[in-house]
């Protein structure tokens, strides 16, 4: 049995002319607060010994000048089991390295952050992911019979509860696309996605062609991460003149001495297979 996974690009472009009025947005403001981006991924091939962790301020929506680089912080990660412990190192650039971490399947790990202090924690599991079985391109298994799709495609595990994180992005977009897939009612099955893209003059996006470069990372990722991102990736692609509002959620780092205060970002510890796809 195979299922099958859409993923489209859509981009709309709304003009409006002969509108000269110069408008003032009062946006709200608050206290700059801590965005701890922790995504310790190992790629299947490698030792996964070396990771990086970033730490830096939220800013106003338009500021542009502010340097929001956290530095000074202790950060340290800490495996649950073995009670080993990694520490980041400081480069007071806003990164903090470790060149020492030891991924292990399945473990649990535990982030801790000081930070003006005030101590930041957030614990994951470091989930497997699967290789892929085969990437090919079609024309065939997309919206276009006409445009270039890449088509990728994996056996999902007997054991239920398998999730993944895909990210695409073509050799020259600013951004990647992400796609969250749960195998709820695929488990033990191939899975094959598709990659599409729609040409649009307006947003000066194209289709497909002969040698254009497709990055593809597929990521084994825990419920809660998996939760995160379909919740982000939701108000991501609906963003829009007439979308609705997006509600504000929280990652899973929390403040042990003011919950009030807590962090931005997600702790993340996956597994990831990574591919580089060119078109004939």
């Amino acid at each position: 049995m195979k299922t099958y996974f859409k993923i489209i690009i859509f981009l709309s472009v709304i003009v409006f002319n002969s509108c000269e009025d110069v408008v003032d947005v009062d946006l709200q403001t608050a206290p700059a607060r801590l965005t701890i981006e922790a995504s310790l991924d190992w790629e299947k091939g490698t030792q996964g010994n070396n990771q990086t962790i970033k730490l830096s301020t939220s800013t106003p929506y338009f500021d542009t000048t502010s340097n929001s680089a956290v530095t000074g912080a202790s950060v340290m990660v800490t495996n649950d089991t073995s009670g080993d412990e990694f520490i980041f190192e400081d480069q007071n650039n806003g990164t903090y390295t470790t060149s020492a971490f030891i991924p292990v399947l399945n473990q649990s790990y535990t982030l801790d952050v000081r930070y003006n202090d005030e101590n930041y924690t957030a614990t994951e599991t470091l989930i497997p992911v699967v290789d892929f079985l085969e990437i090919t391109q079609s024309t065939e298994e997309g919206f276009d019979d006409e445009a270039l799709e890449v088509n990728i495609i994996f056996n999902d595990p007997d054991i239920e509860g398998n999730r993944y994180l895909l990210r695409l992005q073509e050799e020259g977009d600013l951004l990647p696309e992400l796609g969250v897939i749960d195998d709820e009612f695929v488990n033990g099955n191939e899975i094959s996605l598709e990659y599409e893209k729609e040409e649009d003059e307006d947003a000066g996006t194209e289709v497909f062609v002969p040698r254009d470069v497709v990055n593809i990372d597929l990521f084994g990722i825990s419920e809660d991460y998996y939760n995160y991102m379909s919740i982000l990736i939701e108000q991501a692609d609906g963003l829009g003149l007439f979308s609705t509002i997006p509600v504000a959620f929280r990652g899973n780092c929390v403040n042990l001495d003011n919950p009030d205060n807590y962090a931005n970002g997600y702790f993340r510890v996956t597994q990831v297979v990574r591919a580089r796809y060119t078109f004939e």
